[in-house]
């Protein structure tokens, strides 16, 4: 059983080693590179107009961009993002056993580096989908990383079981021929509802907080059937079995 959780937007600029873990190389790193001097070539101005950004984010985007062309101390990918679902995943937390689990088991989506496992040493950034540099040979990134990212994916899923546990924004399907995915894999999809009244909401704070949670989740206990998931509970979500059907598992919060 595979994991897909999103990147962040939010990271961690305090690099630190981390004891007992060695890091791997992104296997995209080459094209990683590419699109950071291509990026670095841009002035803040026109940055801050291509990411949607604020004049001091940009401004701080193309110092991160810079080290990558330095011999800058490089932090595992599940420490490095610091968004709503990885505060919830703690992974500071997690033992030396458990982030070497998750290298096998998570894949973590990058619109710089396309696909990373957990232990990958990359650099600080920020990067939208939607960006079309030089490097990307006329295509905006998710254009370019479908064709790369399609077949290597469905692989590593089936050759785990074939089932994928599907934790990511749906944004970050584009990344994909999802077409593709959903024909060749399994695809479980837990979804996250607070009940509001007679309602049931997916608020995306809560959806990510989750998300995250549940990731440590399966990694702490080893998780590698679906159908365990029901066991999950985490700030008063817990699995409601007559809602929802076995790939698409919902959990409410009264």
């Amino acid at each position: 059983m595979q994991i897909i959780l999103a990147s962040a937007k939010i990271m961690n600029d305090k690099l630190k080693s981390v004891p007992g873990v060695s890091l791997s190389l992104p296997r995209f790193k080459n094209e990683a590179q590419a699109f950071a001097k291509d990026m670095a070539q841009y002035s803040t101005e026109t940055i801050a107009e291509m990411l949607g950004c604020s004049q001091q984010i940009a401004v701080q985007n193309r110092m991160r961009l810079m080290r990558f062309f330095e011999d800058s101390p490089k932090l595992p990918a599940i420490l490095a993002y610091h968004g709503q679902a990885y505060k919830h995943l703690k992974a500071e937390t997690l033992n030396v056993d458990d982030l070497t689990y998750s290298q096998g088991k998570l894949w973590i989506t990058s619109f710089l580096y396309g696909l990373l496992r957990p232990l990958d040493g990359i650099l600080p950034y920020r990067m939208e989908g939607n960006v079309e540099l030089p490097s990307g040979k006329g295509q905006n990134l998710f254009g370019f990383w479908k064709n790369r990212l399609t077949d290597i994916f469905i692989e590593a899923v089936k050759a785990d079981s074939g089932t994928l546990v599907h934790l990511a924004t749906e944004e970050y399907q584009h990344l994909f021929d999802w077409q593709r995915v959903r024909k060749e894999v399994r695809i479980v999809q837990p979804l996250f509802y607070v009940r509001k009244g007679g309602d049931l909401k997916i608020q995306a704070v809560w959806a990510k907080t989750c998300r995250g949670a549940m990731t440590r989740f399966i990694i702490e206990n080893r998780i590698d059937n679906p159908e365990d998931l029901c066991a999950f509970g985490y700030e008063g979500f817990t699995y409601e079995p007559s809602l929802g059907e076995p790939d698409y598992p919902h959990f409410i919060k009264q």
